[in-house]
């Protein structure tokens, strides 16, 4: 039988879930709930659910078997723990909520509930980055001693964005602090994080030391092991979204390579010319968020565990505030884990 489906919160991520729940064989997409009821009426009617502004409808375990928490970020943790009271399995964003002991009590909440959870790190379900993680994993490699993360977005999302944010470490680099621990749990040894270093400037938009943010920024983080992790990143770049992986072991290296718009490249008099990078963000990891709900289904269905896991979202953020904190003062933070 196929799984019935509320989506929380018709925005543009919103959007993006609903076609993929609509398009997936597995899943009867019910619901979607969003407190404006003319946005959820439009992506409703689009893809042949009902609009709602009942949560009790959304949550409703006579109707609905599993629900995606797309709405914003300040609801995360209160539709969590409404998921877990109804006994419905649930796929939610990131971050579960932007204060981390929030998060934790919120967490503890779901896990005594038993309910399937699963937080969408969604670049987990890269197809490069995961082939990665399999070279890693047979030891291909080596013992992995330094990981070198970069993501650089094309442009600086608006103000009015960035104040609710929580900062660039917890909205931007939070998704490659998972990256780089799941990653590094496919090695040898204690992978554990226990130390971070942030250094971080406003180029783009010098009007961000006003939200305590910054838009270019290398964070270093120490594991257990003695492995370092190096991760760049950066709100604009002038070329388009720059995404890549590199993982050095004693033995090799294995690298997810950046990727263009296109594999074509013109040869002439003046040189080469190839396909230019993907415009945005979106553009780059689309695929990703179809492949992360197959997954979810999958473990609903019992063919693999579930993950990432709220623990696995857990552990990025705490990574995130050890960064911010490193920004602030301009010194290494001990990473404590929930």
């Amino acid at each position: 039988m196929p799984h019935r489906f509320a989506l929380l919160g018709a925005g543009f991520i919103g959007s993006v879930h609903a076609a993929n729940l609509a398009a997936h064989p597995g899943i009867d997409f019910r619901f979607v709930y969003d407190i404006d009821a003319a946005r959820a009426e439009a992506l409703a009617s689009r893809h042949g659910a009902q609009a709602t502004t009942d949560l009790a409808e959304a949550f409703d375990p006579a109707e609905i078997d599993a629900v995606y928490i797309a709405s914003s970020t300040d609801t995360h943790a209160e539709h969590l723990r409404r998921a877990a009271d109804a006994g419905i399995a649930v796929l939610c964003e990131k971050p579960i909520d932007l204060d981390l002991a929030a998060a934790v009590s919120t967490v503890e909440h779901v896990e005594a509930s038993g309910i399937t959870a699963m937080v969408d790190f969604n670049r987990r379900f890269d197809r490069d980055h995961a082939a990665l993680r399999e070279v890693v994993a047979s030891g291909g490699v080596g013992d992995v001693e330094l990981l070198q993360l970069t993501n650089r977005g094309p442009s600086v999302p608006p103000l009015s964005y960035i104040a609710v944010s929580g900062g660039q470490m917890r909205d931007q680099t939070v998704h490659f602090f998972d990256l780089a621990c799941w990653i590094a749990t496919a090695g040898a040894g204690d992978t554990t994080p226990v130390e971070v270093f942030a250094a971080g400037s406003a180029l783009a938009e010098p009007r961000l030391v006003e939200h305590g943010d910054v838009d270019t920024s290398v964070v270093t983080m120490r594991l257990a092991n003695g492995a370092l992790v190096q991760i760049d990143s950066v709100r604009r770049t002038g070329y388009g979204y720059d995404e890549r992986i590199e993982a050095m072991g004693s033995t090799g290296l294995v690298e997810s390579r950046r990727q263009q718009s296109a594999n074509v490249v013109r040869y002439g008099a003046e040189g080469l010319v190839g396909s230019p990078f993907h415009a945005g963000w979106f553009e780059r990891v689309q695929p990703t968020y179809a492949a992360a709900l197959g997954h979810f289904v999958g473990a609903l269905d019992g063919e693999h565990p579930v993950g990432p896991s709220l623990r696995d979202g857990l552990r990025a953020q705490a990574i995130a505030e050890a960064a911010t904190e490193s920004l602030r003062t301009n010194r290494p933070q001990p990473v404590t884990l929930p």
